[in-house]
């Protein structure tokens, strides 16, 4: 017989009186995110992307209405997985077609170039020019169809760095309040992207009918991160299973072996890497660093031997693109392969203005400068001078030194020129490493400021913790931790919360978190944040459980930060060593090198004007004509030891530059900001002891040499 209307209207009734009856306001405030919490997940990934990927979208869109190409089948299901992974809003399709443009398009320019620059000058050097920008351009193509991959390697690494934290929030959560829906939003909330991104990312498939249920969308989720972070899965399960347990004691085990497993899953994993991480840190020293510098040496002897063949723009393109993309793509390869450890706190880079416009007058002004001998030349060829000359007016070193000969000039050979040049890369170090410091040295000095707080924080939350379970109010709690850590952040923080209390009569929410008076606002710390957000839940519910949950929360925190700092130590010898070749290896090498090569140019220029002046007549005591040591050492053919300097000089900034992103992303993963400082710091100091190191030894080798030539001469 079927229940009326009637019936089911009273059975209604009856269960939403008792509902009524046992459930109080206070049971019903709890936690609860914005309404507009997955909705807001394409504002966020619009964010999280940010205006680089946005544009790469727009232009694998619009490549696809151009020409439309389809990867290989191979590559195809990798890329779809990558653009699922990064969050893009394109098919593997139009990745493809972005490429092909591309590479036409570069194809193009490079054969445009190279064909005119051969018919209206018939050089031969510039159409290889063209022919290598042709085939660079075909090299990339692959490397561009997969770039999704790449986009999504360095997503993943952001977002394993914050994994740790993430399952905090989740457990800290949930340890007075068993709801993982709210717990995996109340995390979302105070970690930062991707990985937050990713969260609400399982929210909105949810309701846009993906999934049916949370619970299966994430676990579909989850899938994807069992090949590269299997105990991020496993911390996942075992929360998930923590929701059946009827025991309370047994459910809270279950959160504190989740928090455990990913800790020494981290520390495991950091393990592997750390021992793996030699070999590769060696092989990257010796090519980016020893190998290509210490060649350099012998280039200018190649030059000579090889009749001219061996051009300035050779080593441009060899040292300052070829080289710094291999040891970028190699640094790369060895970040990919990083496992997930303690995120960094985000703080947003306060940069002043007009910084980016003075670093590039910076820039401009030292480089005219530095190009002048050829600005002079081109006013006056005939300008020269000659200084560290002998009493008789003989000898010494030309300032300019052109050598023209029928018509066509070469150089500038001078010694002067040659420490003008060094202006050039000290106006590229200026330029970069002002801007980056000047960008981030604010944000870092308030990072610290956070992470001192942070690191006593777990202290201060037990004392906290337990002043309150032992039916202390919370206002006089505040002023006697406050009263215990003096002089420290946490003292700070903690008084700024008494003081909100006391004096401005505010409640314990807005004396943390007002926007105006908030404590918070002094140290916007996520952990403080999240920890605070839990006092002022677990309030609700009593003393005891404030207690606890403070309590819990310190031991969590002092676990996270013991393994961190375990992590540190199985990389500081690595990092030891890459800062070493930053900060002194690679400037002083450089330096050295860059003055013997201007020695070895030097030797060569001034024989060829020596053997000139003696005659080629004659005859040494070995029985060597001079005539064939002129053809041998032949001035024109040689690469004046300005180029030298100057794409040494380059290469310098670029390589600090790059092993300094790359020792910071080592030592704390995917962090803008420190990459950023780190580089601004270490190539404006790497740089200053290249050009001391190049002007010393540049004025003692070149004098040296004249010293010995001059002697040498005169016995002929």
């Amino acid at each position: 017989m079927p229940i009326s209307n009637k019936e089911i209207s009273e059975i209604l009734d009856k269960y939403k009186k008792k509902l009524d009856k046992n459930l109080t306001a206070k049971d019903m405030q709890e936690y609860r995110p914005s309404s507009n919490f997955s909705r807001e997940y394409s504002k966020f990934r619009d964010e999280a992307l940010g205006k680089n990927l946005s544009l790469y979208e727009k232009l694998c869109k619009f490549s696809d209405s151009v020409v439309k190409i389809s990867p290989s089948k191979k590559d195809f299901d990798k890329i779809q997985e990558a653009i699922s992974v990064a969050h893009l809003n394109i098919t593997p399709n139009m990745a493809a077609s972005f490429s092909l443009l591309v590479v036409t398009f570069l194809s193009l320019i490079g054969l445009v170039v190279g064909l005119v620059s051969y018919f209206l000058f018939g050089n031969l050097g510039v159409l290889a020019i063209g022919l290598l920008l042709i085939l660079v351009s075909v090299l990339i193509l692959n490397p561009l169809t997969r770039l999704p991959v790449s986009i999504s390697n360095r997503w993943r690494m952001s977002a394993s760095n914050q994994m740790v934290l993430c399952i905090l929030y989740i457990v800290i959560y949930m340890r007075h309040t068993s709801n993982l829906e709210n717990a995996i939003k109340f995390s979302a909330d105070h970690i930062d992207n991707p990985l937050s991104l990713d969260l609400r990312k399982v929210f909105w498939d949810v309701e846009t009918g993906k999934y049916s249920t949370v619970k299966e969308s994430l676990d579909n989720y989850l899938v994807r991160w069992r090949k590269t972070n299997l105990e991020f899965v496993n911390s996942f399960q075992l929360i998930q299973s923590s929701l059946y347990e009827p025991s309370e004691n047994r459910r809270i085990e279950l959160l504190d072996k989740s928090l455990n497993v990913i800790l020494d899953g981290t520390y495991e994993n950091m393990l592997h890497y750390a021992h793996n991480l030699k070999n590769p840190i060696t092989m990257l020293h010796m090519l980016g660093v020893i190998l290509p510098i210490l060649g350099l040496v012998i280039f200018p002897l190649i030059g000579a031997f090889m009749s001219g063949s061996i051009k300035w723009y050779h080593l441009f393109i060899l040292y300052n693109i070829l080289l710094p993309l291999i040891v970028y793509n190699v640094g790369i390869n060895i970040l990919n392969k990083r496992p997930g450890s303690y995120g960094e706190i985000n703080i947003p880079l306060m940069p002043k203005k007009g910084v980016a416009i003075m670093s590039i007058i910076v820039v401009l002004i030292f480089t005219i400068i530095g190009f002048s001998p050829f600005i002079i030349h081109a006013a006056d060829s005939t300008f020269d001078f000659s200084f560290w000359q002998a009493e008789d007016g003989t000898g010494g070193e030309k300032f300019l030194d052109f050598y023209c000969n029928e018509g066509k000039c070469v150089g500038p050979f001078g010694l002067g020129a040659l420490l003008i040049s060094l202006l050039i890369p000290l106006g590229l170090a200026l330029g970069i490493g002002w801007y980056y410091v000047s960008k981030t040295s604010l944000a870092m000095k308030i990072r610290n400021e956070t992470k001192r707080l942070e690191k006593e924080f777990s202290t201060a939350l037990f004392q906290l913790g337990t002043r309150i379970g032992d039916g202390i109010p919370a206002e006089l709690a505040f002023k006697d931790v406050a009263k215990t850590m003096s002089g420290t952040p946490s003292g700070k923080f903690f008084e700024k919360v008494h003081m909100n209390l006391t004096k401005n009569g505010l409640s314990l929410r807005d004396a943390i978190f007002d926007p105006d008076l908030g404590a918070i606002l002094e140290f916007p710390s996520p952990l403080v944040q999240s920890s605070m957000e839990v006092l002022i839940e677990s309030s609700r519910k009593g003393p005891l459980v404030v207690s606890q949950s403070l309590t819990s929360i310190s031991i969590y925190v002092n676990n996270v930060h013991s393994v961190n700092e375990r992590l540190k130590d199985l990389l500081s010898e690595i990092i030891s060593s890459m800062q070493s070749q930053i900060s002194f290896m690679a400037p002083v090498i450089s330096g050295i090198v860059v003055g013997i090569a201007s020695m070895v140019v030097g030797v060569i220029s001034k024989l060829t004007v020596m053997l000139e002046q003696v005659g080629s007549d004659q005859t040494l005591a070995t029985g060597t004509n001079l005539a064939s040591l002129a053809n041998l050492f032949d001035k024109s053919s040689t690469v004046p030891g300005y180029f030298f300097q100057v794409v040494v000089g380059i290469y310098v900034v670029q390589i600090i530059y790059i092993l300094s992103i790359l020792a910071s992303a080592i030592e704390y993963g995917p962090d803008k900001l420190n990459e950023k400082y780190s580089a601004g710091k270490n190539v404006l100091k790497g740089t200053l002891i290249y050009l001391i190191v190049s002007l010393i030894v540049i004025l003692l080798f070149n004098k040296i040499a004249s010293s010995v030539l001059a002697t040498s001469m005169g016995a002929v």
